[in-house]
């Protein structure tokens, strides 16, 4: 008997929908694509790992400090990231229907071609060769195009070329523009980082996969600022070293694409995926130290909340992938039943950020160095993600039925304790009990996470709680009025079932979720 179905991503979004999870935005009026709104369940997720996120990379450690900068800036802070000339997804448009679609996607969908970064050049190419048509109504496409994926608006009652302005496609640009400012006055040393947890915007031309192609998302952030003479990282332990990862390495995708240029396969069919120590990446020069001990946090984050270590792999950007500023670039990716798909990316961005903002501002981001004696432009390190794609990813992971197990042939959401939406259900047996059972969830509810339900028979009470990922059920029973003044407490994943008497209760449940 399977442990763990699997399901599709339309199923999973069903299931969202049905257990108050996420909803399409705007559903009364048709919705709107690549927009969602996070239910009464789905928030509690959310927030969760975003304050989980926040406690491990900020709050924990001395060395990162936290903003929350404005979602629009200055039209200047696009135009010297980049964003403005360059931040576009190819598009082909057919000339009968004038649909419109992310040209990669297209390929992807018709021919079954990894065609993620591939340049205009050859996607045309890949056009004409497999003579593909409109999707839609098969009339003829038009010339792969550049289409800006920001979001223009205009600030002040005119709209004029002065008055452009754009809600942010990341996060990162605050941490960068503020960078000095926070040095100053947070009296930080390098080496630092500087975090972000915040909305982002991005006009995707075919959102699509639920959650993991959006038009408005949330991204956690951080830039992390070293010394640009510093290559070794005085923050990766000796035990570090012989951490291990699956990793899909550049050369390996190189090989693959070279032996099957151009030729139909499947997009999911399994590659030579290996399994390297930090210590052998290192030795293999595929990135630097500092790289290499924030890859290490971000992916143990993943491990720690409970994705299993076989559905992360690291996938090593290709040299035609990299932007002209990173020297390596490395995704986190989860293994989606629609394929090994980003969830992290983590690139060194060395100092060009810096340095842009630096010449189109006309003002200093170097700092002084006590042990040189001379001003630096410190280099970077950027672990980024998506939070929406982190919940997809744990909610996948943690779905489990077992249809053909008629003793539990119910959904069980075994989601972590620290990110389930409730920590406790109370349950009276009969509802003749609960006075008593109230007294319980009175007691719990201003220090746990606390649900009570007294509809229906206990066990499709236990059910309910399952599905919605609860973590442990607290049943109040004729005994524990006549007998003992105990609950039974049932654990969602093993469903064993021990009596804890109410005096010794929250204690108990500290343990569980606090220790």
């Amino acid at each position: 008997m399977a442990e763990k179905s699997i399901i599709s991503i339309e199923e999973m979004s069903t299931f969202c929908k049905r257990k108050g999870f996420v909803y399409s935005n705007s559903e009364i009026y048709g919705g709107m694509s690549g927009f969602f709104d996070y239910g009464p369940l789905g928030v509690e997720v959310k927030n969760n790992i975003k304050q989980d996120w926040w406690k491990t990379f900020v709050k924990s450690r001395d060395d990162v400090v936290g903003i929350d900068g404005t979602i629009i800036s200055h039209q200047k802070v696009w135009q010297a990231s980049g964003h403005v000339s360059c931040f576009a997804d190819l598009m082909v448009e057919c000339t009968k229907c004038r649909a419109r679609k992310r040209a990669d996607q297209l390929i992807e969908d018709e021919l079954s071609i990894a065609a993620e970064g591939l340049s205009k050049e050859d996607i045309n190419k890949l056009i004409e060769q497999n003579n593909l048509k409109c999707p839609f109504c098969k009339g003829s496409l038009s010339k792969p195009k550049e289409f800006n994926l920001m979001f223009k608006t205009f600030v002040g009652p005119v709209e004029s070329e002065e008055a452009v302005a754009y809600l942010r496609p990341e996060t990162a640009q605050q941490m960068f523009t503020n960078f000095k400012i926070i040095a100053e006055t947070s009296r930080v040393q390098l080496p630092f980082g500087i975090a972000q947890i915040g909305r982002a915007f991005r006009n995707e031309i075919s959102p699509r996969d639920f959650l993991f192609r959006c038009r408005e998302f949330e991204q956690m952030e951080l830039e992390y600022f070293t010394h640009p003479d510093e290559k070794k990282c005085s923050l990766l332990a000796k035990d570090d070293l012989n951490y291990e990862f699956q990793i899909l390495t550049a050369e390996t995708q190189e090989k693959k694409s070279s032996h099957e240029k151009n030729q139909k396969k499947d997009l999911h069919e399994k590659v030579h995926i290996q399994k390297l120590k930090i210590k052998d990446i290192l030795k293999m020069q595929l990135m630097e130290e500092w790289h290499a001990y924030w890859l290490k946090q971000q992916y143990q984050w993943f491990v720690d909340l409970g994705i299993k270590k076989e559905n992360l792999r690291l996938r090593e950007h290709r040299k035609d992938e990299l932007a002209h500023y990173s020297s390596a670039c490395f995704d986190i990716e989860y293994n989606f039943p629609f394929g090994w798909k980003e969830i992290h990316g983590m690139a060194n961005r060395g100092s060009f950020d810096l340095e842009q903002h630096q010449k189109h501002s006309k003002k200093s981001f170097e700092l002084f160095d006590e042990a040189t004696k001379k001003k630096v432009l410190p280099k970077i390190i950027e672990p980024s993600q998506g939070v929406d794609r982190a919940f997809l990813a744990f909610m996948f992971d943690a779905y489990h039925h077992e249809p053909d197990n008629k003793e539990r042939d119910w959904i069980v959401l075994k989601l972590h304790k620290k990110l389930a939406p409730t920590q406790i259900a109370v349950l009276p047996l009969v509802n003749k009990l609960e006075d008593k059972a109230k007294e319980v969830y009175n007691m719990l509810k201003n220090e746990f996470v606390c649900f009570y339900d007294r509809s229906g028979a206990i066990g499709r009470r236990y059910a309910r709680a399952d599905e919605i990922g609860i973590p442990l059920c607290l049943t109040i029973d004729f005994e524990t009025i006549e007998k003992d003044n105990c609950v039974t407490i049932r654990d969602r994943d093993t469903t064993k079932q021990v009596r804890v008497k109410i005096t010794d209760l929250k204690e108990k449940l500290r343990e569980k979720f606090c220790g």
